[in-house]
């Protein structure tokens, strides 16, 4: 019923009976001409990750030097590609709600704003509260029908696609069609251009021997018929290498990656235990290897959704045995978690985590794993700490975390009193840091 209601909000305007190639030849300019249809003052915005045109970009930031645009607002979320708004900042202001590289240097530096959200969150936001003069995404080329699919990201398109006054498209035949993605007509966009550039791609992360340490305390613990949820990095990588001996386990995540592919391709992964959307991976973005656009491409298994609908807890609970996996910074004797700062130095946003640790201690056997290695800095810092650094943002709460994981352990907290807890974390601390560690807790009164 829910899915019903937000496919209703994400379908196109009603055809038209109109020559579709004419009209795509009609408000097809060249990625030059970009400068002469944006305007100062506007408020902007692009979808996640390789949905950002990389060429409307690059005409962004040649206005923007040439004085010849003032006062833009540029809303984007995670950023793989340098952004006008970030590598220059200056007359064209950056809001990040899910910080890449350039937006984690220029928060810090004083030269962007954040958006404090869940990641499901990001669609209603959007509709209530920010204005939108134009929005800018990557499609990929229009079909026999006039539509474009927005292909990796459902993220937010649509609701971005229902506000904004103004849509920009930039077609780019690398974008993979993903027949459940948001589409746009060809009547609804303002201006469009082509770009044959390729999509940014993840370098693949080979798991060291800490990561497939953690990776394998964490798939002992994931049965057959499992749904998971994977993070990208080298733990959830080691994961997804662990769980290859699986059988029909089923996905449904926020983010599309390598491992979570290879789990289809040998077997591991068949969809086909799940509840709902049987024998089809769901997720709301893809991010990886050109592996992973290819396998997207047409492929009538993968659903691109919305993420109000793929991040609901409640959409996630009701798979059973639903597994999550994600990482943190630091975690305190309490088991808050932090995952997006080190102190009051940004590092990125909230994203999905609490989504999937509240729908998967919600599932009915599942569980969720917070897992990262012991130390930080070349080993000179316990994440595995007294209380978080000061000015640190708590991501997950220590009434929703389940299980921490490092290398030396796991420490289920849910259902534990902190002089337990306390106790489990410092089990699981590295060795060198554990007396220290005991002696704050004793400080703190905390080992009863």
């Amino acid at each position: 019923m829910m899915l019903d209601k937000l496919l209703k909000n994400i379908q196109p305007e009603k055809e038209t009976f109109m020559n579709i190639h004419e009209e795509y030849r009609r408000r097809l300019v060249k990625l030059t001409e970009f400068a002469d249809l944006i305007e100062n003052g506007w408020v902007c915005c692009t979808d996640i990750a390789a949905a950002i045109p990389a060429g409307i970009m690059k005409i962004l930031q040649e206005q923007m030097e040439n004085g010849l645009l003032s006062d833009i607002r540029l809303h984007t979320m995670l950023d793989l590609i340098p952004m006008p708004c970030f590598s220059n900042p200056g007359e064209l202001l950056g809001i990040s709600w899910f910080s890449g590289g350039g937006a984690r240097k220029a928060v810090n530096d004083g030269k962007a704003d954040i958006m404090p959200c869940y990641y499901r969150d990001m669609p209603a936001l959007f509709r209530d509260y920010i204005e939108l003069d134009a929005f800018f995404a990557t499609v990929s080329p229009m079909d026999a029908h006039g539509y474009f699919s927005t292909g990796v990201s459902a993220s937010n398109s649509a609701s971005m696609v229902k506000k904004a006054k103004r849509i920009f498209l930039e077609v780019n035949p690398n974008m993979p069609r993903a027949l459940s993605a948001p589409l746009i007509h060809i009547s609804q966009v303002k201006a469009l251009c082509e770009n044959d550039a390729p999509l940014p791609v993840l370098p693949s992360v080979a798991p060291d021997f800490v990561s497939t340490v953690i990776g394998e305390y964490i798939a002992s613990e994931i049965p057959d018929e499992a749904t998971i949820q994977l993070g990208i990095g080298a733990v959830p990588e080691a994961v997804g290498l662990a769980l290859k001996s699986r059988n029909n386990l089923g996905i449904h995540t926020e983010l599309l990656t390598d491992s979570m592919v290879e789990l289809v391709e040998c077997g591991a992964v068949t969809n086909s235990k799940k509840p709902i959307h049987t024998g089809k991976t769901v997720a709301t973005m893809a991010f990886g290897s050109k592996r992973i656009y290819q396998y997207i491409d047409n492929n009538p298994s993968v659903e691109m959704l919305p993420v109000n609908y793929v991040n609901y807890p409640a959409v996630i609970s009701s798979h059973p045995n639903f597994i999550s996996v994600n990482g943190a910074l630091e975690v305190d004797f309490f088991g808050q978690v932090c995952a997006e700062s080190v102190g009051i130095r940004h590092i990125s946003g909230t994203g999905g985590q609490a989504d999937y640790v509240r729908g998967a201690v919600d599932s009915n056997g599942g569980k969720s794993f917070i897992a990262f290695p012991s130390t930080a800095q070349g080993g000179s810092i316990s994440r595995i700490c007294s209380t978080l650094t000061q000015g640190a943002i708590v991501t997950t709460s220590k009434n929703d975390v389940d299980y921490i994981v490092t290398e030396y352990g796991m420490a289920k907290l849910r259902g534990k009193t902190l002089s337990q807890r306390t106790r489990a974390l410092i089990s699981i601390a590295h060795p060198k840091f554990r007396e220290e560690l005991t002696f704050q807790a004793k400080k703190q009164n905390i080992l009863i």
